[in-house]
């Protein structure tokens, strides 16, 4: 039976012919919501810690070479992968200057391996320069600029710190879309206060905005983060997997039909996580989506 929504996995299969695995870096760059440029508390859910192997480890001090060939080995091995697409994803990985930038995209060519590019980054941290810089990949490689929105409501990213508006966001799409380089949109389900129509408008803006790609996060808790603080007060309460997964599949069910699922659950480290403890159970969430989504005969686009 066809997959009741288009899964990164599936699309790279189309695009490559073969299985195609993510390699992750931590390229050593700064965020302005951390440095002091916007704020120095960051998202009120972010430690770096719970999402980036390298920060976690200590591995920061690691060159991107040997971070790359590291992730290469260990794939080749786990997944019997053999084509790779090098993820630059801890921290804001366009805020840097552009000599800066050149340095750190151009280790890729160093490896036969590798098919694909994807630089996560913030919708107020770029601009022509650097989107020329990206778009000179393209040739030789898949390109795709991931941006951290999380929702379309301002008063939302207002609360948790993002430090940019939904209309920051619109004018990086626009832009980056005259370079023709594909975009990944992160977003977050459970962000305090947010109902699940508030939700569901924002996965009805990224089908109106036809955007290329989504990450959906389920929002958890982190140990030292200000979310940690809200819920030991009271004053936070994460979703059941049963919520998640009822507003999941309406989310999916409204999107544009051509749009590339690349996540539908989160990872953290089990000495980090605070709740839910559902989180830690990636492949039952996968399996009970799954299972939701042929008991209400949804798919993905149902109401696009």
């Amino acid at each position: 039976m066809r997959d009741r929504y288009y899964k990164f996995s599936t699309y790279l299969k189309e695009r490559f012919g073969e299985r195609v695995h993510k390699v992750s870096v931590d390229a050593n760059f700064s965020c302005p919501n951390r440095d002091g440029k916007i704020s120095t508390k960051g998202c009120i859910f972010c430690n770096n810690e719970a999402f980036s192997l390298h920060t976690r480890t200590g591995g920061r001090g690691s060159s991107l070479e040997e971070q790359i060939r590291r992730g290469i080995e260990a794939a080749k091995k786990r997944f019997k992968a053999k084509k790779f697409i090098v993820y630059f994803q801890a921290y804001t990985n366009t805020y840097a200057p552009i000599d800066v930038l050149k340095k750190k995209y151009d280790v890729i060519k160093k490896f036969k391996d590798i098919v694909g590019l994807s630089i996560a980054t913030r919708p107020d941290c770029i601009d022509e320069e650097t989107l020329n810089l990206i778009e000179s990949y393209k040739n030789n490689y898949e390109v795709w600029l991931e941006y951290g929105l999380q929702s379309i409501h301002n008063k939302t990213l207002k609360f948790i710190n993002r430090g940019h508006t939904f209309e920051d966001f619109l004018k990086a799409v626009e832009i980056t879309r005259k370079h023709k380089i594909k975009i990944c949109t992160h977003i977050i389900i459970g962000l305090p206060y947010e109902t699940k129509d508030m939700i569901l408008e924002t996965a009805k803006k990224m089908a109106h905005l036809k955007i290329e790609s989504i990450k959906i996060h389920p929002l958890h808790i982190v140990r030292r983060t200000t979310l940690e603080k809200l819920f030991r007060q009271g004053k936070y309460t994460p979703l059941e997997l049963n919520t998640y997964l009822d507003i999941l599949v309406d989310f999916l069910a409204y999107l544009w039909p051509k749009t590339v699922i690349q996540r539908v659950g989160a990872y953290c480290p089990p000495n980090l996580l605070v709740a839910p403890l559902w989180i830690l159970e990636r492949n039952r969430v996968e399996k009970e989506l799954e299972k939701r989504l042929i008991e209400k005969d949804y798919f993905q686009g149902k109401f696009y």
